[in-house]
């Protein structure tokens, strides 16, 4: 009976060895089953397939099949092929047990994530369709390390109407993520001799693992209700900042002391660090537009589509001095590092309107959800008090003081995912303690978010 496609085109890799070919295939096909590395219901080629890729007799792989049929170790029937029998597996004497994957909490209110669940799917393939189709043969070859000139261009345009920011497409460059941008900023960095990069009191910590791994050291400005003080930015080479609104305080950078860094930026040839990681979000207020805009050769601007879409996207954006711009693109290692196919949609999704009424949309939902949490913690927990609620995708929630710790371990209990202000500060800051939650509320799905809020409000102090 003529074999299928799907059965003669199953790849295997094994290496027959020993005396004689039929016996060594035997032991190897033995071997792979017994550790594991084929698993019960694996399909395997079929015997004219398998010999010709071993370059051996077809009744001698024929001959192996029959003799582990016969063991028990594989199985064949008329129609299915040969396949892995459904046997328990006994892992090698001395294999470390596989870990358990990490149980998945009731709710997550822990900040950073959009709501996935809300990606817009259709719309992003049809954008994928339409770039697709345009885009000319080459552009799926290695590239520019900049990243693709449709995005570039695209996103030049998006930012300079949407964000303030000076954007010339030559001068951005993408990368994968915040954190690939940020690495790359530290090796320029430290080509440049710099030594040390002020940052602030309050942030994550990754950014400063980020910075020592490029060599550089990293030093905690104060903070006060007008956001991070530059008066502290002596010796500083650089400074990296989350001006539109601080994370995880939630206010924004005092005029004045915008003005200040920027000042300070000109004086010293020092590079200010523009972290607008939720730069679209905006509900109370005014947008407050980029620092870039004060001076675009000093400071450079990172925006992320993390927030706003996804942050498996993997896609993110850097708007550079002329000169850094180069740098950056060489530290890419003198190739595009960002998938070519998501660069080209995201630039349809952009020059489309599509990435507009999405976070329109977006800005909607979350802001009713914000409204909610607000109105049940006051109206449910009075001891917690609700502030940075202008912007983002998280508050801080102000406790009272020693109930911080007891308020995250209470929630771990009832399988709510939530974060304590303690994990976003800087241990080397000069700071008073103050007890309080981080709450996002971007991650949970429109249909969980009545019961995010009841197991939030359940934790907090009357």
């Amino acid at each position: 009976m003529a074999e299928s496609w799907a059965t003669l085109g199953i790849d295997l890799h094994v290496e027959p060895a020993g005396p004689g070919l039929r016996r060594g295939l035997t032991d190897a096909l033995r071997e792979a089953v017994r550790s594991g590395r084929l698993t019960p219901g694996t399909r395997l080629p079929s015997s004219r397939a398998l010999a010709a890729d071993l370059g051996i007799a077809r009744n001698t792989v024929a001959d192996a099949y029959a003799d582990l049929v016969a063991e028990g170790w594989l199985t064949a029937r008329q129609g299915s092929g040969t396949q892995v029998g459904e046997r328990r597996v006994v892992p090698p004497s001395g294999t470390a047990p596989h870990p358990r994957a990490p149980t998945r909490p009731a709710y997550d209110l822990r900040p950073g994530s959009p709501d996935l669940a809300a990606f817009p799917r259709a719309e992003w393939l049809r954008a994928a369709r339409r770039a697709l189709t345009a885009a000319p043969h080459h552009a799926l070859d290695y590239g520019d390390p900049r990243g693709r000139p449709e995005l570039r261009a695209a996103l030049a345009g998006y930012l300079s109407r949407a964000r303030g920011v000076r954007a010339d497409p030559g001068h951005i460059v993408v990368c994968a993520g915040f954190a690939h941008g940020l690495k790359l900023l530290g090796a320029v960095l430290r080509a440049r001799g710099a030594r040390t990069v002020a940052v602030e009191s309050y942030g994550l910590d990754v950014h400063g693992r980020i910075l020592a791994g490029s060599g550089l050291d990293t030093a905690p400005l104060p903070f006060d209700r007008q956001g991070t003080d530059p008066g502290g930015l002596s010796g500083a080479d650089a400074l990296l900042l989350t001006p539109a609104h601080q994370f995880p305080m939630g206010v924004p950078l005092h005029r004045d002391r915008r003005t200040a860094v920027v000042d300070w930026a000109r004086h010293t040839g020092g590079l200010v660090l523009e972290d607008d990681y939720d730069g679209e979000f905006r509900y109370d207020r005014q947008p407050v537009g980029a620092l870039q805009g004060l001076d675009p050769d000093r400071v450079v601007y990172l925006g992320t589509a993390s927030k706003s879409l996804a942050p498996g996207l993997r896609l993110a954006w850097m708007v550079l001095p002329p000169g850094l711009a180069e740098e950056a693109a060489a530290a890419k290692g003198g190739v595009d590092t960002c998938g070519v196919l998501d660069q080209l949609t995201l630039a349809e999704f952009l020059t489309s309107g599509a990435y507009d009424r999405h976070v329109r949309a977006a800005r909607l939902r979350y802001r009713r959800r914000r409204d909610a949490l607000v109105a049940a913690v006051t109206a449910r927990a009075p001891q917690a008090r609700v502030t940075g609620i202008a912007a983002g995708l998280h508050v801080l929630l102000r406790l009272p003081p020693g109930t911080e710790q007891p308020v995250v371990q209470a929630a771990k209990w009832r399988g709510l995912a939530l974060h304590g202000l303690a994990r976003y500060t800087n241990p080397a800051a000069r700071t008073e303690p103050v007890d309080a939650l981080v709450v996002g509320y971007g991650t949970p799905p429109d249909h969980a978010w009545s019961g995010a809020l009841d197991a939030l409000c359940a934790v907090l102090p009357g």
